[in-house]
């Protein structure tokens, strides 16, 4: 009797665990596409390993980062995309952090880019735009820009999130935001809820994941009413303190190194994990970023991350192999973060951008975990984000990597 006394004292205690633990010992939902792209890969020895883990268990992962949460279904930085991400098991999950016009921290991809992520052009904030659409033209939306800095937090939070779109050449502002790419979806944009960075702290916390806030360009002129870009990336920092984040949990990203290095020389704690973004386009920024890590490792930064395409290329037998950038980067004793997985929509014409330099490589959407396989194996990245949370986690618990 006392043992079974204990047994339910026990199930009552963690019956009544927080929703942080609650969260964090929640088995993930994967849904049928990791085995999708399983199924759709060449006969190989990976695609051989990668089936029998079918059947899981699978289980949250730091080696899956959720790219402003799940956007390949759900509108980018909504609350909804923020737990679809960490449903399918993304352990660390990103917000980009712009600020209001009454200098407020939000999360947005872009500054401007509310008139094709929210319904801001189906509202009275429309009249706010920096550039509102010009009904007197035979292309209204044309040119048209709607910033966060043009509205107030409060106003920012009266919107709704939107699949990531608009048609330039439309008449009508439905027109306008009835653009969504083909590969995604507007089945659960109906109601999307925007987020403040404040916000997305908390939930992240609830979710048991980890944080990493991107503090992205300001598309004003800088100091802004006073605000400085230092003051701005102390901002973004302050908010995790004051929430009382254990600076581990958090990887602050910027593509302005300065940023970086502010925060390397500000708050050490939070900077031993700020990671470098590389905005890297062509072979010859290539080149240049090789050149420039010597500099990186001087100044203390620990991590970069430059987008998929420049850490792969093909070799003699058109297989994907680490590029001589990705080899420069591991010598230089510097940590490696990618973007973005499941961003490229169908694979059968290549894969686009993030694909460039392997397209030749590239036939069928199983390509996905053969990318992934060498960005993990070969590369040695220690973290991929991807727009599809479930199928790094997927590959990263078939392979045992935490």
């Amino acid at each position: 009797m006392r043992f079974i006394r204990i047994m339910l004292a026990v199930v009552a205690t963690i019956a009544t665990l927080s929703p942080l633990a609650a969260h964090a010992n929640e088995k993930v939902q994967l849904g049928p596409r990791p085995f999708f792209l399983v199924d759709d890969m060449e006969n190989s020895p990976l695609k051989t390993k990668l089936q029998q883990c079918s059947k899981g268990p699978f289980f949250k992962t730091d080696f899956s980062i959720g790219h402003r949460g799940a956007a390949l279904q759900f509108p980018e930085h909504s609350q909804q995309s923020y737990k679809g991400a960490a449903k399918m098991g993304a352990g660390i999950v990103e917000c980009d952090v712009t600020f209001t016009k009454d200098k407020e921290l939000v999360c947005r991809h872009s500054q401007c880019d509310l008139h094709t992520t929210t319904n801001i052009l189906a509202t009275p904030l429309a009249a706010k735009c920096s550039v509102p659409p010009d009904l007197n033209s035979s292309e209204p939306f044309a040119n048209v820009k709607c910033c966060t800095s043009d509205i107030t937090q409060a106003e920012f939070k009266t919107l709704k999130g939107k699949m990531d779109a608009g048609n330039p050449k439309a008449k009508t502002v439905a027109e306008y935001m009835d653009a969504t790419p083909n590969f995604r979806t507007d089945l659960y944009s109906g109601n999307g809820i925007l987020m403040t960075h404040k916000e997305s702290i908390e939930l992240f916390k609830k979710l048991g994941v980890k944080m990493t806030p991107e503090l992205k360009e300001a598309s004003v002129p800088m100091p802004f009413d006073g605000f400085t870009q230092e003051d701005y990336a102390q901002k973004m920092i302050d908010e995790y303190k004051q929430a009382g984040v254990d600076p581990s949990r958090v990887f602050p990203q910027s593509f302005n190194v300065n940023d970086v290095l502010y925060w390397i020389a500000n708050e050490p704690e939070f900077g031993k994990q700020a990671v470098s973004l590389e905005d890297l386009n062509t072979p010859e920024d290539v080149v240049a970023a090789t050149a420039r890590l010597p500099q990186l490792v001087a100044d203390g930064v620990k991590i970069v991350a430059p987008p998929t395409w420049t850490l792969v290329k093909l070799n003699a037998k058109n297989k994907i192999v680490p590029s001589d950038y990705a080899k420069a980067i591991k010598a230089s004793g510097l940590k490696i973060i990618t973007w973005t997985l499941e961003r490229s929509g169908l694979l059968k014409d290549g894969g686009g951008y993030y694909y460039q330099s392997v397209t030749n490589g590239i036939k069928t959407d199983g390509d996905t975990m053969v990318m992934l396989d060498v960005l993990a194996k070969d590369v040695g990245v220690m973290g991929i984000f991807s727009d599809w949370a479930a199928t790094v986690t997927y590959y990263a618990n078939c392979m045992d990597l935490k």
